[in-house]
């Protein structure tokens, strides 16, 4: 299966001083704010770093729920943070953590189905940075 997705930045301005909008064609987007002061500061709006933390919890919660559901669970709860770590301008470490309940499902089962999330969910396999990972079966 092909899947093509899109998401519009436009910038005006220098790196410091300019402002930008990113724009998605779902509407989630719309040409939403983001700046030095959005990115490196604490300015209203949005910053890369933030949008890639939002889409790499939603992809592994996913990844997990698929994975729940293929052994035989269905999760009640996924809550899934991501800590996107910039350090010299690059992404050195992401930080998931997760806590899950889902009726039935032990220790075991629950570390090796979100260590396969942490590593096969589209998202993941998209950075080259370490990732990690703390789990909390509910």
């Amino acid at each position: 299966m092909l899947i093509k997705r899109s998401a519009n930045a436009q910038w005006i301005g220098s790196g410091k001083a300019g402002k930008g909008t990113l724009t998605s064609p779902s509407g989630v987007l719309n040409a939403t704010q983001y700046s030095f002061n959005t990115r490196f500061e604490d300015g209203i709006g949005t910053n890369p770093e933030e949008l890639v933390g939002a889409a790499h919890a939603g992809c592994f919660s996913m990844q997990l729920a698929f994975n729940l559901q293929g052994a035989g669970f269905t999760a009640d709860i996924i809550d899934t943070t991501s800590e996107v770590v910039l350090e010299n301008g690059t992404i050195t470490t992401i930080n998931l953590t997760t806590s899950v309940k889902a009726e039935g499902l032990d220790q075991a089962k629950f570390e090796e189905l979100v260590n396969h999330a942490k590593e096969n969910c589209p998202i993941s396999k998209l950075f080259n940075a370490t990732i990690t990972l703390q789990a909390t079966l509910l």
